[in-house]
């Protein structure tokens, strides 16, 4: 660990670098999801159900909270605040019981089910990692200094 004075200047690691960029590729998959429902909701989509008041009850219901939580994870995810993760989570998982859950009523989407559980597996491996790092460095910072 380098200092300056005394002051020990504190350098990230690749792991936290990485969990950054990480955060942000989400971050605008998020938004880009978030602008796709929006497009929706207010009818500039082409296909069956281009506009909410077209949709079925149970589509109007999805495209209007999912068209709120995916920007505000993504804002959330950005800023590396807490509850970005959190959010992101709720909107993956309401994604995950519209197109796994109740397939006939909103249609497979296999894809967005493994885009989902890709991003999910990672965010652990990114957790798991930076934890094991944080464990070394406290561990080496006990060690007595002889």
């Amino acid at each position: 660990m380098a200092f300056i004075g005394q002051r020990p200047l504190l350098v990230p690691t690749m792991a936290e670098v990485a969990f950054v960029w990480f955060h942000r590729i989400v971050a605008g998959y998020c938004l880009v999801i978030g602008i796709v429902y929006w497009i929706r909701l207010v009818g500039l989509y082409e296909g069956p159900l281009w506009r909410i008041d077209l949709m079925p009850v149970h589509w109007q219901i999805a495209t209007v909270v999912l068209s709120v939580l995916f920007p505000f994870a993504g804002i959330g995810l950005w800023m590396m605040a807490s509850w970005g993760p959190v959010i992101w989570f709720l909107s993956a998982a309401a994604e995950a019981v519209m197109y796994g859950v109740f397939p006939d009523h909103f249609g497979p989407r296999p894809i967005v089910l493994a885009a989902h559980g890709c991003v999910a597996l990672l965010y652990l491996a990114f957790r798991a990692v930076l934890f094991f790092e944080k464990r070394r460095a406290r561990a080496r910072a006990a060690e007595p200094v002889y």
